[in-house]
């Protein structure tokens, strides 16, 4: 949209429909916004292919709606993630084209694209069904870039033939994000059994010795698959954005 957005601008000043000086006032906005408490960067989807994301904590509710208000002219879907009940209750009611996905924990504005099969798909697991927001996070995150995923949940390394079940669909994906939590070592397995990009993404679920992921984080570090990738505990957010990244770089886009 940005893009877009800019060729016109520029094809509006080349057919003498705009000044100079009124496209000059029209790209001011284009690089960032400054509201004092935040600069908008409205330059993320030109340089990136996706725009600027809302991170939700430790931001207000009015100033959460103001982002994606400066957001909608420059992107026509906008996503605020990590958004608790209350904050997206008080959202709800400032703004009401605003939608809450209480498995994903983030706020939508506006239609997600069509999948686009030729960007490529997206497997992810999760090894035990405590992983799930994370999933629905990352999916979520997917969807808006108009990637295609598949979820395949509870395949931990506890009961391995249960992934075993699942390998010929694995085997079609162009990348494969992992999330576990206790002892994180289904990445490993997934990351020894496959071709594709492996992202493993640890989550804070599991017992007092887990460290609220931190022995899973540690577990994928060290893992034994060569080439793994590692975002950080319960970043699903993250871990979708990684696969993004690789899909668009296969795709030269």
């Amino acid at each position: 949209m940005q893009e877009e957005r800019l060729k016109q601008l520029l094809q509006k000043v080349a057919s003498s429909e705009l000044t100079i000086e009124a496209a000059m006032h029209e790209l001011k906005h284009l690089p960032f916004e400054d509201l004092g408490f935040a600069k908008i960067d409205h330059h993320r989807q030109l340089r990136q292919g996706h725009a600027e994301v809302i991170y939700s904590p430790g931001k207000t509710a009015a100033q959460i709606v103001e982002i994606s208000g400066r957001l909608k002219p420059h992107a026509a879907l906008r996503l605020a993630t990590r958004a608790s009940a209350e904050q997206a209750a008080a959202i709800l009611e400032l703004d009401p084209e605003a939608v809450y996905d209480p498995d994903a924990q983030m706020l939508i504005w506006g239609e997600f694209p069509a999948i686009d099969s030729a960007l490529g798909s997206v497997a992810i697991l999760t090894a035990g069904t405590a992983d799930l927001k994370l999933a629905a996070e990352a999916e979520l995150t997917l969807k808006a870039a108009a990637i295609k995923s598949v979820l395949i949940s509870d395949v931990g390394v506890a009961g391995l033939h249960r992934i075993v079940k699942h390998l010929d669909t694995l085997s079609r994906a162009d990348v494969c994000i992992v999330i576990a939590g206790m002892d994180g070592a289904l990445p490993s397995v997934v990351g020894g059994l496959l071709k594709a990009p492996v992202i493993a993404c640890p989550c804070s679920s599991g017992y007092g010795a887990a460290f609220e992921g931190l022995a899973a984080l540690l577990t994928m570090l060290n893992s034994c698959a060569a080439g793994l990738t590692v975002v950080n505990i319960d970043n699903g957010f993250g871990a979708a954005m990684a696969a993004i990244r690789i899909l668009q770089c296969r795709k030269g886009l």
